[in-house]
């Protein structure tokens, strides 16, 4: 490939590795006993947290409105994957959290991220992968989990 790449280039391989990526969870994912994850619900679990939250709150984290994250929670709590439960320090509110399906989902999903980073590491070379994800931590925030990649591509 040429040195004098157009600059759309680069945004739209950087976007197409990470579909390779999440796409391949997601088929590992269905495969393994949770066929109806998506992908934006990756961003959810780790906006609840171990602790759990608030819709308002996670609606806040994930830049969508609260009711954008009501719709998500209830797709979610059919699904299984979270519960909602009251506060034990305020009765009024209601918090958000992981079941454990959720958690087994997390759990797994990290297992396969890293076989797939070891696929990555046995086709690019261990050195290579080594300096492209270097690379990138160079030129990329030090927050991994910013979670508002929902609501930036425009998901209400």
């Amino acid at each position: 490939m040429s040195s004098d790449s157009p600059g759309f280039e680069l945004p739209l391989r950087l976007f197409l590795a990470y579909r390779v990526l999440i796409d391949d969870l997601h088929a590992e994912l269905a495969r393994q006993g949770h066929p109806d994850v998506r992908p934006m619900h990756g961003y959810v679990f780790q906006a609840i947290g171990r602790d759990g939250t608030t819709a308002a709150e996670l609606g806040r984290r994930l830049g969508v409105s609260k009711q954008a994250a009501g719709k998500t929670i209830d797709t979610l709590e059919r699904l299984g994957y979270v519960e909602r439960g009251a506060d034990p320090r305020d009765a009024r509110r209601k918090i958000v959290r992981l079941t454990d399906r959720g958690v087994d989902c997390l759990t797994r999903s990290a297992r396969i991220f890293d076989r797939l980073r070891a696929g990555w590491a046995q086709t690019l070379g261990e050195e290579r992968l080594h300096a492209l994800e270097a690379d990138l931590r160079t030129v990329t925030p030090p927050d991994l989990f910013l979670l508002d990649v929902p609501g930036w591509f425009g998901g209400s």
